[in-house]
């Protein structure tokens, strides 16, 4: 009877990863990750993650988020493609075009943008069900 204590698992998804946009920080351009981020600065660009997105209640982004899930406290201005939930909270300020999968909104939110959710369409072929995504 052996027992292994070396064993090391890999992580093929590390929990964990996590950018951070501090407050009186801002950046100018594209960013591209696999992690969540926090906005608390100022973004003018692209954020595109598959994690999640929060922008803090100081936080402000001009530009395009496309993102799995997205937070929102803050100022948000442009084009915001969430494939999944977009929680919006009561100091929210949104305005642009949003595409999401579904959306959460509080009281006192603002959100003056147009609205598109996206919607899993299942289509009957040969006998077996293919899902297709719209927007």
């Amino acid at each position: 009877y052996i027992i292994m204590f070396n064993e090391k698992k890999e992580n093929p998804n590390p929990v964990g990863e996590r950018n951070i946009i501090a407050k009186n920080s801002s950046l100018v351009g594209d960013i591209k990750s696999d992690g969540d981020f926090r906005v608390d600065g100022k973004i003018e660009g692209t954020i595109q993650t598959s994690g999640r997105v929060v922008i803090g209640k100081e936080g402000y982004v001009s530009g395009t988020i496309d993102c799995t899930n997205a937070d929102i406290e803050g100022t948000f201005s442009g084009k915001l493609i969430v494939d999944q939930i977009l929680s919006l909270k009561s100091t929210a300020d949104i305005s642009g075009d949003v595409v999401m999968g579904k959306l959460s909104v509080e009281p006192g939110a603002v959100f003056n943008a147009t609205c598109a959710m996206k919607s899993a369409v299942k289509v009957i072929q040969n006998g077996t069900e293919k899902t297709k995504k719209t927007a």
